[in-house]
Parts: C-alpha cells; sequence; structure tokens
C-alpha cells in the first residue's frame, strides 16, 4: 500500500519574516562567529527563544576525537535546558557559514531533530524551527514533527 507523507512549512524571504524571527535569525547569524569548527570549516549558529523572550545561543563544536563535537542545535538546546530548567523554548533560528564566510543553507541533522522533538514532547507545545537557506528563502516550520514525522519513542 502506497502512502504519502506531506511535509508543511512556510517559506519567506528574510524581509518578510516577522520582526521576532528575523531578530532571532540574527542572533543565530551572530552564533556563527563562536563556531569551533577548524575541521570542516562549517560554522553553525543557533538561537533559542525562551517563552519569556530571552535568547540562548549555541555553535558548532568540533574535535579531533571525531565525533566527540557538538551540533549548535544541541548546544543550544542543552544550554537552555540547563540555564532555564521547565521553561518552554519557543523556537530555534539554525544559520550556517561555509570556508568562505558566506553564509550558507543549514537544516538539523537527524540526532538534532530527535533532541528537538523530545524537548517539544517535554514541554507539551510546539517548537518553531526556523532554517536559513538564503536572503530570499527561510523555512518555517511550525512544529518539529514536520521536519521529523517518524520519531523514535520507546
Amino acid at each position: 500500500m502506497d502512502k504519502t507523507q506531506t511535509i508543511h512549512y512556510q517559506e519567506y524571504s528574510i524581509d518578510l519574516l516577522s520582526a521576532s524571527d528575523r531578530s532571532l535569525v540574527n542572533e543565530a547569524i551572530a552564533a556563527t562567529e563562536n563556531a569551533y569548527a577548524p575541521y570542516s570549516n562549517f560554522h553553525v549558529g543557533a538561537a533559542i527563544r525562551m517563552i519569556n523572550g530571552t535568547i540562548v545561543h549555541g555553535s558548532n563544536q568540533e574535535n579531533i576525537a571525531y565525533p566527540s563535537g557538538l551540533c549548535a542545535e544541541r548546544t543550544a538546546l542543552f544550554s537552555a535546558s540547563t540555564q532555564y530548567p521547565g521553561m518552554a523554548m519557543e523556537a530555534i533560528a539554525i544559520v550556517a557559514r561555509n570556508e568562505k564566510g558566506t553564509l550558507s543553507p543549514a537544516l538539523p541533522c537527524g540526532a538534532c531533530r530527535q533532541v528537538m522533538i523530545e524537548q517539544q514532547k517535554r514541554q507539551g507545545k510546539n517548537l518553531r524551527v526556523i532554517c536559513f537557506i538564503s536572503d530570499a528563502k527561510i523555512l518555517v516550520f511550525e512544529s518539529v514533527e514536520c521536519l521529523l514525522p517518524f520519531v523514535f519513542e520507546m
């Protein structure tokens, strides 16, 4: 039996994002400056807006003993959970820079999607995901389930 899965998302240019989402993307761009990526030269920044408006940053942190590093999304998610236990996260923006320093498309890896879905379930509220592709194309997912429709559960 054939079935089809539909992925729901909105597409915006940077200028058409809401002011709060545009600000969150800019925070994620700033977070790319704190990435430690000497091996891949792919600097990723993430910014989370907490329910109270506080912004928590994360950046990828590589390590020569691969895979000991950690993605920007998970550093931000774990930091937010530690600093603000029990507080809901509203949205996460993800941005990357390539080896030339040019902004580059960024979507979360599978491990990050799994951590995001567990956070969303823990808080009982959708976590919006904002992914920078280019100034002309930003993808907004209203729920992590849109990015990970067949989530791992126990």
